[in-house]
């Protein structure tokens, strides 16, 4: 258990301040590998959640896995219904979707996060989800594990 009082198997890491303005609220960046496939978890505070973004690639490359590890939170790729995550939620975002993920607002959210290595790989940040379409998601107490 960290300081936060949040319990998760992997370090939760510093300040995402890398990348903090592409976020709403807090994050946290713990490396857990580098080399041809980084590996990282990332937690997120209650109702931290990152920008809409693409991630780009060819010849396999590009694609987002989102292993969620502790707490609870949501994915949603553009035109799709969000979907509730919960610790053993896998999740294969194929490269060229717009798509954010987050803790949902009553609860921590912590997932280990990669991009599968290819031809032309990088990260497109967009505009931050909408506060009011944020707000519409039910919180982790009103929706047990789905939307």
């Amino acid at each position: 258990m960290n300081d936060h009082g949040f319990e998760q198997i992997f370090p939760l890491g510093e300040t995402n301040d890398a990348y903090a303005q592409y976020f709403t609220g807090q994050s946290y960046n713990a490396p857990l590998t580098d080399g041809a496939v980084p590996v990282a978890n990332i937690s997120f505070e209650p109702g931290c959640r990152n920008n809409w973004h693409i991630h780009h690639g060819t010849n396999g490359g590009g694609d987002q896995i989102l292993m969620c590890t502790a707490g609870s939170g949501w994915y949603q790729a553009d035109g799709e219904e969000p979907v509730s995550m919960v610790a053993g939620t896998v999740i294969r975002v194929p490269a060229g979707t717009k798509h954010w993920h987050g803790a949902k607002s009553d609860s921590w959210f912590s997932h280990v996060a990669f991009i599968t290595p290819g031809d032309g790989v990088s990260n497109e940040w967009l505009e931050p989800l909408a506060d009011d379409e944020y707000r519409r998601l039910p919180a982790s107490t009103d929706d047990g594990a789905s939307a």
